[in-house]
């Protein structure tokens, strides 16, 4: 049954729970697993910044170096080298609260300490990256011993992270190896070859709901603001919504928070926060489609009665993190794009699909835990501004990357300075 959040604009949908059944020979193929190393699966290096560089600098680091996470490094000599990580997600924490600061009252902050020393920072003029890892509360640092096996990683991944770093047994390697993503670890199952009967199974009889594999899809219409979007992924503690039509509520495009970074962090305009979502949109999809005339951000999805093998192989092969589940209406198995005349009936993700796989190893998975832990610690922050949300909304925001974050940080009542009382 849908209902809404925070406004008109936005709707849930949640799915219906039923049981799944487990495939003979799981067991063979978890002993196959735990003999597989994650630190063969590391894909990317570790790229660190000072606790006290600013969150302006991290994020120009994010971009120049075209990556996703940076390692926060403890200033002073600890038993652990760092302190958290910093992503997108934890940018896009950041600039909702900056936005939304004047919808705060005093009691708000001193019930939030972390909210407040933020702000405290911002003031300033300098609000060091320490502060602003993990502040989405999905990006926790986790660890694993190069030992470690392929089980473990899944483990970590079906809670709800995003990426491990692996120790170094090696004093001379250095505390770390690098990191192994739940990307990763999806492809590597891809290509497990003993599994290959069971990915050819259809979603719908895989019983995935009570794997929250159809976990609630969380949306904003085509007219809702940037700022929308943004409250909405980090209040509902996701990454990416679906941006469905005004009228009829189809399927348009989606938005992520490493949009947000890669757009809205460099922008020189203060109107970006309060532009529509589908002026955004065309945005995103501006620098490819101006050189080659492609659209090269289709919305890909899925529907009930498509293979896990072929979920799998979408998700690899448009680097998405998650993919639609539209309503099969017209006979289709695997439609390719989201048609704007299938109804939405939910989303499937890295995390839940790597959650199916734990629940084979017998592990103790909830994907959704973690979502919930974050809905709920940032409650006391978000109820205070649940009902200016529009008027906050439609207020312009200076982002730009001199002196973007800390002006967007005074926009909301942090600082002084700029050309509104809410920029």
């Amino acid at each position: 049954m849908a209902s809404k959040r925070i406004s008109q604009s936005f709707i849930t949908i949640d799915p219906p729970h039923v049981a799944a059944d487990e495939p003979d020979d799981a067991q063979k193929w978890v002993e196959d697993w735990r003999n597989v190393l994650a630190k063969d699966l590391i894909d990317s290096r570790i790229v660190e910044v000072n606790e006290e560089t600013s969150v302006e600098d991290a994020c120009e680091i994010l971009l120049s170096e075209k990556i996703t996470c940076l390692a926060v490094k403890a200033t002073e000599a600890t038993q652990e080298p760092y302190l958290g990580l910093f992503d997108w997600g934890d940018v896009n924490a950041f600039l909702t609260l900056a936005a939304t600061r004047h919808t705060l009252g005093r009691d708000d902050l001193l019930d939030n300490s972390r909210a407040d020393a933020i702000v405290s920072a911002a003031r300033a003029g300098h609000v060091p990256t320490r502060l602003v890892s993990n502040l989405s509360e999905k990006n926790p640092l986790e660890t694993l011993p190069d030992t470690a096996s392929i089980i473990s990683l899944l483990e970590i991944f079906s809670r709800g992270a995003h990426r491990v770093l692996i120790r170094a047994s090696d004093p001379g390697a250095g505390p770390f190896l690098g990191i192994v993503s739940d990307r990763r670890l999806l492809t590597w199952f891809a290509e497990y070859t003993p599994t290959a009967a069971f990915l050819e199974t259809p979603l719908h009889s895989l019983s995935l709901p009570s794997l929250h594999l159809f976990s609630a899809v969380v949306t904003a219409t085509s007219s809702a603001s940037v700022l929308d979007a943004m409250r909405l992924m980090s209040e509902d503690g996701v990454s990416s919504i679906a941006v469905l039509d005004d009228d009829n509520r189809v399927l348009l495009s989606a938005v992520s928070v490493t949009d947000i970074g890669r757009i809205v962090v460099p922008s020189e305009s203060k109107h970006i926060l309060s532009t529509p979502l589908h002026q955004f949109i065309a945005l995103i999809k501006a620098p490819d489609g101006s050189t080659d005339g492609a659209d090269r951000y289709p919305v890909y999805a899925v529907s009930p009665t498509s293979l896990l093998s072929y979920t799998i192989q979408k998700l690899l092969a448009t680097n998405s993190h998650r993919l639609f589940i539209a309503r099969d209406t017209n006979g289709s198995t695997s439609p390719i794009v989201a048609s704007a005349h299938v109804p939405l009936a939910g989303v499937v993700s890295i995390v839940d699909i790597l959650s199916l796989f734990a629940r084979l190893a017998h592990l103790d998975v909830d994907p959704a835990r973690m979502q919930r832990r974050r809905r709920a610690s940032s409650a006391s922050t978000n109820s205070a501004h649940s009902g200016s949300h529009r008027s906050s909304s439609s207020s312009g925001v200076r982002v730009s990357r001199t002196p973007s974050l800390r002006t967007s940080a005074a926009v909301g009542g942090v600082g002084a300075g700029g050309d509104g009382p809410a920029k």
